[in-house]
Order: C-alpha cells, then sequence, then structure tokens
C-alpha cells in the first residue's frame, strides 16, 4: 500500500507592513517631518543611516528656528524612548557630539 506525502504547506507571505510616515514615529510630528523632508529625510532608515546629530545640524543650518528639543526628539525616535528621557540620560552625550560636529569642517 502506497502512501503518498503531502508537501508541507508553506505559510502565505503576511503582507508588507507599510512603512510609518516620520510623523508616526514617537516624538516626531507633522512640522518635525516637513523639517525632514526639506533636509532630505523621508524614513527612519534615511535618520539611522545619518544620525540624530547630522540630521540636527542640516535642519538647524536650513532652517535657524529649530530648537534643540529637534535633536532630543530624533534621538528619542532613534532610541525608541521619550524626547524627555532623552534629555534626562543623554543629553550631555548629544550636546558634546553636536559641539564636536559644530566644529568639524565637513559638516558645513
Amino acid at each position: 500500500m502506497a502512501t503518498s506525502r503531502a508537501a508541507p504547506r508553506r505559510p502565505a507571505a503576511a503582507p508588507s507592513k507599510p512603512k510609518p510616515m516620520l510623523r508616526d514615529v514617537a516624538n516626531l510630528g507633522p512640522k518635525s517631518e516637513a523639517v525632514l523632508r526639506r533636509v532630505g529625510i523621508s524614513t527612519m532608515g534615511q535618520l539611522r543611516e545619518f544620525g540624530s546629530v547630522a540630521v540636527y545640524c542640516r535642519a538647524k543650518a536650513l532652517e535657524p528656528s529649530v530648537s534643540l528639543n529637534l535633536l532630543l526628539a530624533l534621538e528619542g525616535a532613534l532610541l525608541g524612548v521619550s524626547w524627555q528621557e532623552v534629555a534626562k540620560v543623554h543629553r550631555t552625550r548629544l550636546l558634546l557630539a553636536l559641539d564636536d560636529a559644530q566644529r568639524d569642517p565637513r559638516t558645513r
């Protein structure tokens, strides 16, 4: 008596989730998203690639009214924590990195 084995079923591929808009990421809203788009950042991947300090420097150069809150929000978005947490725990590190970036002629 021959038995046939059915090929194992592969689970159906889950539909890919649409990438969240920057404004949908914690700490970032429509105004932050607009500033980021103006400096060429439209995805979290791009933000990760360049880093919060470099993106903040680009935004500040383009729009001088941008405050340090944007830097805190960007870092919070990358770390997955609130900007308030970043202000408490990472502020000094970020300010030192910002100072270094502003002194580096390659970032101008």
